[in-house]
């Protein structure tokens, strides 16, 4: 037992940490508050919720009315899915540009965590049963069918029937509630891959000497970042509680009536942008996967001494450029698949893709 406390004691307290980490690493720790946040209110929703066609949306008003804080509870766990997804895009933005994609392990199990995350994001936007939840499903899951040979034998399993119905309804939350699980387990992994080598810097250099313990010169930036995240997600609670809802969602799921424009929730609108950029139905699936993917190449395209862009003014210019296209992809996400979106979609997209490509030869242009 000793033993174990003392482990646990220089995993957390005593970890040797580079002296000269920003506030951008503190990251991390607040999208592990995040997490904490989605489950506990996700637990409490779910002891009042029912996964029936003819029931979920009911169940929510339910929630929202008739449960003692239920209101909040939902507010809570709506709006701290973008909250999550907000800080996990600016943490892998900050990867990129200091270079922490060359600890592989790290950076792979944390593409994966974003998967696995934007799978439970998914599902989790299906539950409420309103007219987004439905036709959103609806098209997602209809993406499969342009796999060759196993594409509409796959939807129709996924499915359990012929269309998005009660059945889908029960395994999308039953695998909902078990998804964040399997990320917590995960998210171990990702730590223990971080705190084998230690993390990295702004400079981006290997430092084994200028290293400082963890608590408390970090935990008091931690809780610090804390306060300023809770005090940003306590303001939108109850400022504007349903900034990110689409108001189609508050109106029962009817599939007899398609909604004039249908779109996922913002965080998976560059996603959906490259999709629709991609006029070939397949080749829009590939471009869609390959979108969140494609950042497991970098640590096996990059190799410089210096790891990080802020040495390199050209990478800098080339980060600021990725993450503009990234923010118009998402804007270009939510306007509807006419001129002159179609062809400003499609440039954004190759833009996207390209700096990937350009990355690896400012590398070696640098070596």
């Amino acid at each position: 037992m000793k033993k174990n406390f003392k482990t646990l004691n220089s995993f957390l307290i005593n970890l040797p940490t580079p002296s000269n980490i920003s506030y951008w690493w503190n990251l991390g720790s607040i999208l592990g508050v995040c997490l904490m946040i989605q489950i506990v209110s996700g637990i409490f929703l779910s002891m009042h919720y029912t996964p029936n066609i003819s029931l979920a949306f009911n169940s929510m008003i339910h929630i929202t009315r008739d449960v003692n804080f239920g209101w909040l509870l939902r507010i809570i766990h709506a709006n701290g899915a973008s909250l999550f997804f907000f800080f996990m895009f600016i943490h892998t933005g900050r990867g990129i540009y200091y270079g922490s994609f060359l600890k592989k392990k790290v950076w792979i199990s944390g593409t994966l965590i974003m998967l696995i995350l934007m799978a439970t994001a998914f599902l989790g936007y299906v539950l409420p049963w309103g007219q987004m939840s439905f036709w959103g499903a609806t098209v997602i899951t209809n993406l499969l069918s342009a796999i060759p040979y196993l594409g509409n034998s796959l939807v129709t399993w996924i499915w359990g029937g012929f269309s998005v119905e009660n059945p889908t309804l029960n395994r999308f939350f039953s695998f909902h509630f078990i998804l964040p699980f399997i990320l917590c387990v995960i998210i171990m992994f990702h730590l223990i891959f971080l705190h084998e080598k230690g993390s990295s810097n702004p400079l981006g250099l290997i430092n084994k000497v200028d290293k400082i313990s963890f608590h408390p010169y970090f935990t008091i930036k931690d809780i610090f970042g804390f306060m300023i995240m809770m005090l940003f997600f306590f303001f939108i609670n109850m400022k504007t509680p349903f900034m990110f809802n689409d108001p189609e969602n508050f109106m029962p799921a009817n599939p007899m009536v398609t909604p004039p424009h249908i779109q996922p929730e913002w965080y998976f609108l560059f996603a959906y942008a490259i999709l629709r950029s991609i006029p070939n139905k397949l080749g829009g699936v590939v471009a869609l996967f390959l979108s969140i993917v494609i950042i497991t190449t970098l640590p096996f395209t990059s190799n410089l001494k210096f790891k990080s862009s802020s040495m390199y003014p050209i990478k800098k210019i080339l980060f600021i450029m990725f993450c503009m296209t990234f923010m118009l992809l998402t804007w270009i996400g939510a306007k509807p698949v006419e001129t002159p979106f179609i062809f400003i979609g499609q440039l954004l997209t190759l833009i996207y893709f390209m700096f990937f490509l350009i990355n690896p030869i400012l590398y070696k242009f640098n070596e």
